[in-house]
């Protein structure tokens, strides 16, 4: 069974913020890579170390997502910041943050 993908409001602000092709990438990555085993650590999705933002991020290229999984009620990813790296600093919402 699939998982379903839900947006924080936080993570639908930082969408918005970036060009309209990383957009574009992103919401695809997402629809690949967390459908399906979002749990499964991979290339380009790993578990974090504890951080405020998420316990999950996914790689795409210079962008970061930043996700929770959900077992109960329903299977479910919810995508809490999308951010850009540059060297070691994260920009999540016009923020640096180091992760």
């Amino acid at each position: 069974m699939a998982f379903e993908i839900e947006y924080s409001p936080d993570a639908e602000d930082h969408l918005r913020a970036l060009k309209a092709r990383q957009r574009s990438t992103v919401l695809d990555e997402v629809d690949i890579q967390l459908t399906h085993q979002p749990d499964i650590e991979t290339r380009n999705r790993k578990p974090m170390r504890p951080n405020p933002v998420a316990p999950w991020e996914l790689r795409v290229g210079d962008l970061r997502v930043y996700y929770d999984i959900a077992y109960e009620p329903a299977k479910r990813v919810l995508v809490r910041a999308v951010g850009i790296k540059t060297g070691n600093t994260v920009r999540i919402g016009g923020e640096e943050m180091k992760l």
